[in-house]
């Protein structure tokens, strides 16, 4: 039986009359990299902020760990790590200073600092002051806060927000890293699908606060839509010679577009090539996560 690290059943949170997130069902397997994906102002943050008990929920419940959190909120907390929005930290100390004074709070050994700045690849910076820090630079060391103290659970909310390319590349192989090494689950939410693609393996998708797919990324791109592009001569007797054999066919200019999930394309061009056809050009397009995205928001056709 999958166990979930994180479970909300019926969470909702409204302010003024105005719901924000709508009967979320949100289920995090453990050891998962969830991505939580949505549009700025679908819910994400606020669905986070009720996870880590900084806001209360107008209903539904959360449980982390298999724990209420209302009930046991300081015993799960103890165990997760964040960052809801920009980290914070003091620019005019170092890196170290830095995690000294999380690690003073938290009552953590003194090894915990070495170990979160080798994690998040920041040793050889470590007496820095942060003030000459890249953007990128001062994330991870955010992230190195939020990691201290082994915790079992990481809540990054759009962790790459402001970043240039070559930080955003850092933080995504740090962030895809940190299941393997920390044995932890990671909850990661972002406004960005290319990012989420190439981070997750888990996806929640939420819009105007309701949870609209949740599953693996396998499941969610098995949702595309799926075509086979063909140049085939002489291409009215192809088309007819396809749909004989039960395709469904489009002719767009001088190509053949097949809908379908199950085609074998290898089978198909040698149906073609049997039968006398020449086959110039097969190809395979399938729908983006974006692409995917949008249909399920209604947004594109």
């Amino acid at each position: 039986m999958e166990q979930f690290v994180i479970e909300t059943r019926g969470l909702t949170k409204e302010f003024n009359k105005f719901a924000a997130v709508r009967d979320l069902n949100l289920r995090v397997p453990k050891g998962a990299l969830y991505g939580f994906l949505g549009p700025n102002g679908a819910g994400k943050s606020t669905t986070i902020r009720m996870l880590l008990g900084l806001i209360k929920p107008s209903r539904g419940t959360i449980h982390l760990f298999n724990q209420d959190l209302t009930k046991h909120r300081l015993e799960i907390l103890r165990k997760v790590g964040s960052i809801v929005e920009a980290p914070s930290y003091y620019e005019h100390l170092t890196a170290y200073e830095n995690l000294e004074i999380s690690r003073k709070i938290l009552q953590l050994p003194k090894k915990e600092i070495d170990k979160a700045l080798d994690i998040v690849k920041l040793s050889k910076w470590k007496n820095q002051k942060v003030k000459d820090f890249s953007l990128g630079m001062k994330q991870r060391l955010g992230i190195a806060q939020a990691l201290m103290g082994n915790r079992e659970l990481l809540i990054l909310d759009e962790p790459t927000n402001g970043l240039d390319p070559a930080g955003v590349r850092e933080i995504r192989e740090l962030i895809i890293s940190l299941p393997e090494i920390m044995k932890a689950t990671v909850l990661i939410s972002s406004h960005i699908l290319k990012e989420i693609e190439l981070i997750a393996d888990h996806v929640g998708i939420i819009h105007q606060g309701k949870l609209l797919f949740q599953g693996t990324l396998a499941e969610l791109q098995a949702k595309g839509r799926r075509e086979i592009i063909i140049k085939a001569n002489p291409l009215p007797q192809a088309t007819e010679f396809l749909k004989t054999k039960g395709y469904v066919v489009a002719v767009k200019k001088d190509k053949l577009y097949l809908a379908g999930k199950n085609i074998n394309p290898e089978t198909l061009n040698r149906e073609l090539v049997q039968n006398g056809f020449g086959v110039s050009h097969l190809s395979e397009n399938l729908d983006s996560l974006e692409d995917i995205f949008l249909q399920l928001t209604g947004e594109v056709a």
